[in-house]
């Protein structure tokens, strides 16, 4: 027997949900999403009732309640959601603070892959693994990166702050701070501020 396990679910603190977590983060999120889709700092009813934003929310109840229940619950409920939706997170805990989905539709997400704050993914992303060769592994993003439609980033790979891939681009490689990513094959161009307009503003001081 597993008494480490066995302990584990006989604690009262394995059956609470960590509400003081999930509305710190999910404040921040509605900010990150509303300064995105409205300009102000509180989201619209309509938006509050969008399925992105609803899925974000099921997200973060998932992601502050791994280890307990209602992780296990909400990773059911994402999986239940994903045949409607389409949006895979496939276990992923690792998205920072700050994530906007664009559009619903189909949007797959590697279990392994890192993020930083303030990320934007939107309909027909893929972000993936390779199984093999000096990429084997899943990406690592930093802050502030926005992934356009149709676009796919595989392999164990870098995408450094403030980048913008481009609709329609395959990612392979690592990608600098600062860049716009375009094309399949993709090009790299610096810019500075590559996603302003992209992204909302995640303000920490409110």
């Amino acid at each position: 027997m597993n008494y480490k396990k066995f302990g584990k679910i006989l604690s009262l603190k394995f059956y609470m949900f960590n509400y003081r977590e999930y509305l710190e983060v999910i404040r921040k999120d509605q900010i990150f999403n509303a300064t995105f889709r409205n300009g102000s700092t509180v989201l619209k009813k309509k938006e509050r009732k969008a399925i992105e934003y609803k899925t974000v929310k099921l997200y973060r109840k998932y992601q502050v309640n791994i280890g307990n229940i209602w992780g296990y619950f909400y990773r059911w409920r994402l999986e239940r959601k994903a045949v409607k939706t389409g949006i895979e997170f496939l276990g992923n805990a690792n998205i920072g603070e700050g994530l906007i989905i664009g559009h619903w539709g189909r949007i797959i997400i590697n279990g392994n892959a890192k993020f930083g704050n303030e990320i934007m993914i939107t309909h027909n992303v893929t972000i993936g693994r390779d199984i093999r060769g000096k990429r084997k592994g899943a990406p690592t993003f930093g802050n502030r990166v926005c992934i356009r439609a149709n676009s796919t980033i595989v392999g164990n790979i870098t995408i450094g702050d403030d980048v913008l891939i481009a609709p329609n681009t395959f990612v392979n490689f690592d990608v600098p701070s600062h860049s716009v990513v375009i094309g399949n094959p993709a090009t790299i161009h610096a810019k500075t501020n590559a996603t302003e307009g992209h992204l909302g503003v995640l303000d920490y001081e409110k």
